[in-house]
């Protein structure tokens, strides 16, 4: 049985990229900078009106990017999803396997259905906005789970888009518990600010009697302690995992050890896209931990690779731009 570095589960959705500008999404009635469950019409509506602009896809998902970005730097990782028998899907599980990622879709003949699309609209700001059709993703259950691959993995990460579904959160904490039961670590990102506005009491569930480290931005984690005072959220974020990183935007980032909280300085840079910068920020930092460095040293190399790739379009960089940022932390410090 191979080891990994990191095992994760969640949504497997082809990422579709679009450029826009602010005013095309008011028209379109799409709210900005965050994400939205659609159905499939709304969804290929939205398609329909976008027609004239350049589009580019990729195999995508929180939990993808944060393990191709591992994959990357020189991990191991391994992907449980679910895609469907389409072209989209069969689009999606060579992206993801030509990304160096294992991935139970390998062994798991796909099933008739749509596989799950994410359009990522990306306006002059630098902001984010993302609309998300579930698809055959939105079934995702315990059936994807490797059980072995788990407890053969020093982390197991869980993205908090599972939440929003039934099936895929129970998924999530059985995935938690067979990790923990092996005594291996579990990771959480709370992954965006609607997921906990509108899914806490299921956040909580997935995360039970706590996880070993957990990722928010600055927003998801106020809100998650139902406060302004990020002092108070940082207090309520000790009391469900015993590490964590929050990011500030181009405040940097702070991480808690376990004993004591860490501020990670910014990487000033232009932004033109931020989409994929908390997966990055997730997959450097796991990789770092996973590969002899400490939570403060992983703070750094994940704040970097943040950094850089919201210089560029799209929630991926490539490979030697990432292996690039090795050598270049060195340098730093």
């Amino acid at each position: 049985m191979t080891k990994y570095d990191v095992y994760a589960l969640g949504n497997a959705l082809l990422d579709v990229e679009f450029e826009v500008s602010p005013e095309v999404l008011q028209d379109l009635g799409i709210d900005k900078g965050v994400m939205t469950l659609l159905d499939q019409d709304s969804q290929d509506k939205i398609i329909s009106n976008l027609a004239k602009y350049d589009q580019k896809r990729s195999c995508g998902g929180s939990a993808a990017n944060t393990l191709i970005a591992i994959s990357q730097f020189g991990g191991k990782a391994f992907y449980s999803c679910k895609v469907a028998d389409d072209e989209p899907g069969q689009f999606y599980t060579k992206d993801l396997i030509d990304c160096g990622v294992a991935t139970n879709l390998e062994n798991h003949p796909p099933e008739s259905g749509v596989t799950g699309k994410c359009l990522v609209f990306v306006t002059p700001d630098a902001d984010r906005t993302m609309n998300t059709f579930l698809g055959i993703s939105g079934e995702f259950s315990d059936q994807e789970l490797v059980p072995e691959v788990i407890k053969n993995a020093e982390y197991t990460y869980i993205e908090g888009y599972l939440v929003s579904g039934e099936n895929s959160k129970q998924a999530a904490i059985k995935a938690r518990e067979i990790a923990q039961a092996a005594g291996k670590k579990v990771a959480f990102t709370l992954a965006d600010f609607n997921m906990v506005k509108f899914f806490k009491p299921g956040l909580l569930e997935i995360i039970g009697s706590g996880v070993d480290f957990l990722f928010a931005n600055e927003s998801e984690a106020l809100l998650m302690a139902e406060t302004e005072d990020f002092e108070v959220a940082v207090n309520y974020l000790k009391t469900i995992a015993k590490g964590f990183a929050v990011t500030r935007g181009a405040a940097g980032s702070v991480v808690y050890d376990g004993e004591k909280l860490v501020t990670i300085e910014p990487f000033p840079v232009k932004a033109i896209d931020t989409v994929g910068a908390g997966d990055m920020y997730a997959g450097a930092f796991l990789y770092g931990i996973t590969n002899g460095m400490n939570y403060e040293e992983a703070g750094r190399l994940a704040s970097l690779a943040s950094s850089t790739i919201v210089t560029t379009l799209g929630a991926r960089m490539k490979t030697e731009a990432v292996q690039a940022l090795l050598n270049q932390l060195k340098v730093t410090s």
